[in-house]
């Protein structure tokens, strides 16, 4: 977990593989990040296991799900309730379910 970074109240962590936050990262109340999942196509459907990464500056917001393997590029958001089950590229904002990319996002000079 990198400086300045947090998990909000009622952040599910499934931490079965590695989660790994990068700084400044905020994951809003709620969210849930899945690093297992089971291989349906196998008869005992055995856990599998990915990591999860969220790059510096990037915002998980409320009742999101990251799923597996997933990378939140840097100063990418994600929408609220939004499911998350590819690589979000950098400085996106996604939202819905599946997740889609919205706009790239700016930030206002000062």
């Amino acid at each position: 977990m990198g400086r300045y970074s947090c998990l909000a109240s009622n952040v599910d962590c499934y931490n079965v593989a590695s989660v790994i936050l990068g700084d400044n990262v905020t994951v809003s109340q709620g969210a849930f990040l899945c690093t297992a999942s089971h291989d349906v196509t196998e008869p005992l459907h055995p856990l599998i296991t990915a990591p999860i990464v969220i790059e510096d500056a990037a915002w998980v917001a409320a009742d999101a799900f990251v799923s597996m393997g997933v990378t939140i590029g840097e100063g990418a958001v994600v929408g609220a309730r939004a499911c998350v089950f590819k690589d979000v590229e950098r400085w996106a904002i996604v939202g819905g379910n599946p997740a889609k990319f919205i706009k790239k996002r700016e930030l206002k000079n000062e």
